[in-house]
């Protein structure tokens, strides 16, 4: 019978890790993220929801906002 530890040690590498591929993809739908608001409720059919609408933007600014400085750090 295999024990727990021979399982793990069976499935970690050995050595260093090695990069296998780079490469690049490009989406068909790349909204920039300033226009993602009025991007997502035009596409839901939601346009008409103009209240809702602006407190999406709200907090779409707000996480634009904290994740900058997050990466700012």
């Amino acid at each position: 019978m295999v024990t727990v530890e021979e399982v793990w040690k069976a499935q970690k590498a050995e050595g260093p890790a090695k990069i296998m591929a780079i490469g690049t993809a490009t989406l068909a739908n790349c909204v920039d993220q300033s226009t993602y608001p009025d991007f997502y409720f035009r596409i839901t059919n939601n346009e008409h929801k103009a209240e809702l609408k602006e407190k999406f933007k709200r907090m779409h600014v707000e996480h634009l906002r904290s994740s900058a400085s997050r990466w700012m750090r």
